[in-house]
Parts: C-alpha cells; sequence; structure tokens
C-alpha cells in the first residue's frame, strides 16, 4: 500500500522536483501530501466546497505551530499570524510587496477578531495568490522571526523536513483556488465555514427581520408575515446576517443592523447571509451551542428547513409543477403569447387583452417562470433560452382570466420600456397548472409592485 502511494506522488508531482527519496520521516507532512494528492484528485481548481481544503489547511496550520515558542513574561499567545505580520516590507519604490499586501488585507478585515483567525485568513488569501512558498521563504531567511521557533521541534529549522515541506507548498502553488474570502466571520473559531449566501434585495418600507444579537451575531429569529423576507423566502429563522451593503455586523452591538439599515432606507439592500445549514443539510457546527441558547430563549423558534426548501419540497413530492431553483420555487407554466393592446395598460384592458392572445391560437411554450426578488424572467424549458425580462415597476397590472379558464392569467408591460418615445403596451399571457396555483402566481407579481416601491 505505501509503495503505490509513493509511486503515485511521484508521477502526480514529476513537474515540481519531487521524488520518492525525499519523503520526510514527520507525519505532519506525509499526512499533508496525502491531504494535497485528495485535493488533485478532485480537479485543477479547488473551492470552498472542496471536502479536503479544511483539513489541507488545518495541516498547514499545525506546521506553522509546531515548534513556536511562547515569549517570556508576556500576556499574548505567539501564534503564527504574529511571524506573517512581522515580514511586511516595501520594495525599492517605496511600494508594498505582495506579500505585505496580503498582510495589510487581512490585517484590516473586521470580521476576524482573533490572532486565530487572521492566520486562518492570511493562510486563504495565500493560497488564492499562489503566495504562500514566498512567504515561508522570507520567513527562513528572517533569522529575527525564525529565532522563535525551537531548533529541535520546529520543522521550519529541521533542514531535513523543511526542504520536502516547500516542494508541497510549490504543488499547492501550481493549483487554482478560488475561495470566497467574503466568507470568514468564524474562522476565528473554525476552520469549517458556513454556507454563505447573497441577496440584492430592492426599496421597500420594510424588510421584516426580527433580529437577535448573541455573542456578537445577529441572528434572525423571525419574519414579519407579509414583509419582504416573509414573501421572498431569501432567510429563515436561524441564519445569521453577516453584512450588508458592505457593513460588516461581526461583533456588532445590540440594534446595530437596525441602524444601518435605516441610514440605508430607500436604496437597495446586499445581505449577505450565513446560513444556520451546513452543505451536507446537517446544523453548522460552530453554531449549535448559540443555537440551542436561542431556542432556550425563544420556545416558539422554528429552525425547520428554509421556507422557500420547505415549499419546493412538498411541491416537488405533490406536484409536477414547480420545481426549486437556487432555493427559489419556479412554476413550470405554458407561455400562450403576447399581444399589443394600445397606449394604456391598466387593469380595465387586461382581460381584452387575454382575449387577443387566445383568439391568435398560437402553439403553447413549457417555460421556467422565476420570480426573484426584483424582477421575473421566463424561460423556455426546453431549449434554456430566456423569452423574456420584466422588472416589477415596468409592469403595469397583473389578474387571472374569468370564464371559462380560471388557469390563465396575464400582466401588461411597456411593449419597449427601454425606448423612452414608445408609449404602447403588450398584455402577455400565460397558464398554470390550476387555480390555486395561477391565484399564488399573481399574488406573488402584485407583491412584486409593493416591494419594489422607490423611494423619493
Amino acid at each position: 500500500m505505501t509503495g503505490g502511494f509513493v509511486c503515485l506522488l511521484a508521477t502526480t508531482a514529476s513537474d515540481h522536483s519531487w521524488s520518492p527519496n525525499m519523503a520526510p520521516k514527520d507525519p505532519l507532512l506525509a499526512t499533508l501530501k496525502v491531504c494535497v494528492l485528495n485535493l488533485q484528485s478532485h480537479g485543477e481548481t479547488v473551492s470552498d466546497t472542496n471536502p479536503h481544503l479544511a483539513s489541507c489547511c488545518e495541516l498547514l496550520e499545525l506546521v506553522l505551530r509546531k515548534g513556536l515558542q511562547q515569549p517570556v513574561l508576556s500576556l499574548v499567545q505567539r501564534d503564527y499570524w504574529h511571524c506573517f505580520e512581522q515580514l511586511i516590507h516595501q520594495d525599492a519604490c517605496g511600494r508594498l510587496s505582495a506579500l505585505s499586501l496580503v498582510v495589510e488585507q487581512t490585517r484590516v478585515c473586521k470580521k476576524l477578531l482573533s490572532a486565530q483567525g487572521r492566520g486562518r485568513y492570511l493562510l486563504r488569501l495565500a493560497l488564492s495568490r499562489k503566495t504562500l512558498p514566498q512567504f515561508i521563504t522570507h520567513l527562513l531567511h528572517t533569522p529575527r522571526i525564525l529565532e522563535w521557533y525551537s531548533p529541535t521541534m520546529s520543522i521550519l529549522r529541521n533542514e531535513e523536513f523543511v526542504e520536502p515541506f516547500m516542494s508541497l507548498l510549490l504543488v499547492l502553488s501550481h493549483m487554482e483556488f478560488k475561495l470566497n474570502m467574503e466568507n470568514c466571520s468564524f474562522l476565528d473559531e473554525s476552520w469549517l465555514l458556513p454556507v454563505c449566501e447573497t441577496y440584492e434585495v430592492v426599496p421597500c418600507r420594510e424588510v421584516g427581520l426580527v433580529l437577535r444579537y448573541l455573542h456578537g451575531r445577529v441572528f434572525v429569529l423571525e419574519l414579519t408575515p407579509g414583509s419582504q423576507a416573509h414573501v421572498d423566502k431569501f432567510i429563515c429563522p436561524g441564519d445569521i446576517i453577516d453584512e450588508i451593503n458592505g457593513t460588516s455586523l461581526r461583533n456588532s452591538k445590540n440594534g446595530q443592523a437596525g441602524v444601518v439599515m435605516s441610514r440605508l432606507k430607500g436604496c437597495p439592500l446586499s445581505i449577505s447571509v450565513l446560513r444556520w445549514r451546513a452543505q451536507d443539510g446537517t446544523v453548522y457546527r460552530p453554531i449549535i451551542k448559540l443555537l440551542r441558547a436561542l431556542t432556550t430563549e425563544n420556545p416558539s423558534l422554528q429552525l425547520g428547513p428554509a421556507p422557500s426548501q420547505q415549499s419546493a419540497n412538498k411541491d416537488q413530492r405533490n406536484s409536477p409543477s414547480q420545481c426549486l431553483k437556487e432555493g427559489r420555487i419556479v412554476y413550470i407554466v405554458q407561455y400562450l403569447g403576447k399581444a399589443s393592446i394600445g397606449t394604456f395598460g391598466g387593469k380595465e384592458v387586461l382581460q381584452q387583452g387575454i382575449k387577443e392572445v387566445l383568439q391568435k391560437n398560437l402553439p403553447s411554450k413549457e417555460v421556467l417562470l422565476d420570480m426573484k426578488e426584483t424582477h421575473l424572467t421566463c424561460t423556455d424549458r426546453n431549449s434554456k433560452q430566456e423569452l423574456f425580462e420584466h422588472h416589477y415597476p415596468e409592469i403595469s397590472c397583473v389578474g387571472r382570466y374569468g370564464q371559462p379558464d380560471y388557469t390563465v392569467f396575464a400582466f401588461c408591460v411597456a411593449d419597449s420600456p427601454e425606448t423612452p418615445e414608445s408609449t404602447g403596451f403588450c398584455c402577455v399571457a400565460l397558464r398554470a397548472s390550476s387555480i390555486k396555483e395561477c391565484e399564488e402566481v399573481v399574488c406573488r407579481i402584485a407583491t412584486g409592485f409593493k416591494h419594489t416601491e422607490w423611494f423619493v
């Protein structure tokens, strides 16, 4: 088994002068070798979803901590971040070097509160920018910092181990790391990162979130019925608001999220959400204790699946007319066509517009109607071609057809909204699979009007 592993390793890393004779005896390096191979086996690009990324980073951290000595008579616990922090320097023109830029970006990140978090952020950033070998080389040539490591215990001060370690770093530098550096609020506690998603929310009177501040985190307790958050289903109780329009809420005080939202009233919002569920659907481990505290304080708190997922899972079992896309319910409906209705687009002409579409008797198309936060799109289910996209403020009215077919619905929209001189409207008609679903779609489009009101 061992012989086969060495042969595979030599073949994979042959471009980096990595021979079996260099095999180190240190167990950390041997394990790191296996982890690097596992990373390579999942393709050329490494993302946060790679199951071996966290293990690889943790092993790098253990190597950098091994033999790191603590200062005498100091209250500060020394970590490898402090070593990297001392490496800041400038080039001959007075500009910060590539390594110093990585250190500086780490230092100014407000989501990191500890040396451990900053060290982990720097390692991820250095992997993304392929600068980790240069960091270690610079460290090895800086005696005043290298002396912080024990000559008998440290891998960095052992000539037998440094060379294979650098070979491993060179292999990593030839891989593409595409990591979400904004998702770093839990690096202080863990290498395991939560699912991080960003949502664009149009200007509205009320987002509709009831929040609880706990240990510097902003948790969502519930969604106000009828609010934009409740209708759009972009967040669920137990999730964490990480930032709003670039403003970090890490380590925030009570009411800080409300202050930020008040300051941005009438503006589009970009909300970064950390999910309480991990990628595999289980509870994200680093927040288990916090969720227990939340449920103890608020016995009515429901942490079940995200509302959109819960509804979609149910509908996928009972109805073939809906599917799930990026956490949203997407309706499978029939596109019947459109007809010009003149210069007036009010609800009074909607019924006549639907009749005109039906009288054309065009062949219908099975389409996916996706109602997002700011606009709706219609895509041909078979060809994947987008048939139209309309922002809610462009839609003048929406309604359901009367007798004899209550499953037909339509909306009126400016014929060419991108052309200022255009004054015509057209009626776009579609058919849902049931009366109930027809009502749901009409209500969701109507709600879009309410939540896309722009403030002056």
